[in-house]
């Protein structure tokens, strides 16, 4: 009987032993950062992926990247730069590629603003080419978006707003309307 006792005592403890030691984590999915991340002096880096689209009827694919780097010259107020890179596929046609740098300022507001995102607007100048044509042209974007922190310095941002272009010289063609872009951004601390 000691023997019994002895086993079903010792299979007690390693079933509370074991239960002791199961962790359940879930992944994080919002961070509580304040105005931390959009003071003065600290820096932003990212991009985003936008106007994904494909239509049936003309058998035509398109997606536009924009890289950006950004510094917060005051609180919430941040300048930088963006690449605008884009790729158009068509049946039947040659592809067609664009490009173009531009400066932009970005500012969050604050009111409306959670613990855990911001919503922000941001207007862009700059220049833009095409692989059709053999000349840049103007461009530019005013959009309006969200950022929601995952972490104390990443989050990740959808934005939306008219973008112009006028990449296409040779054919008369230009780029414009209104598009809708995912995104992501760290934010990385200033010396202070």
């Amino acid at each position: 009987m000691k023997k019994f006792t002895f086993l079903m005592a010792l299979l007690g403890g390693f079933a509370l032993s074991a239960e002791a030691q199961k962790v359940e984590t879930m992944p994080q999915t919002s961070a509580n950062v304040g105005l931390e991340p959009i003071k003065q002096g600290n820096w932003m880096l990212g991009g985003s992926i936008g106007n994904i689209g494909y239509s049936f009827e003309g058998d035509k694919f398109g997606i536009n990247l924009s890289p950006r780097a950004g510094y917060f010259v005051t609180d919430g107020l941040a300048i930088g730069a963006q690449a605008n890179l884009g790729f158009e596929a068509i049946k039947d046609v040659p592809n067609v590629y664009t490009y173009g740098i531009s400066p932009f300022a970005r500012y969050y507001f604050p009111g409306g603003a959670s613990a855990t995102g911001r919503f922000f607007g941001q207007g862009d100048i700059g220049i833009a080419g095409s692989s059709r044509g053999s000349d840049v042209a103007f461009a530019f974007g005013l959009n309006a978006g969200y950022a929601h922190f995952i972490t104390q310095t990443v989050a990740l941002e959808v934005m939306g707003g008219y973008n112009y272009s006028k990449a296409n010289i040779n054919s008369g063609n230009g780029q414009s309307g209104l598009g809708i872009s995912l995104g992501f951004q760290i934010y990385l601390p200033g010396q202070r």
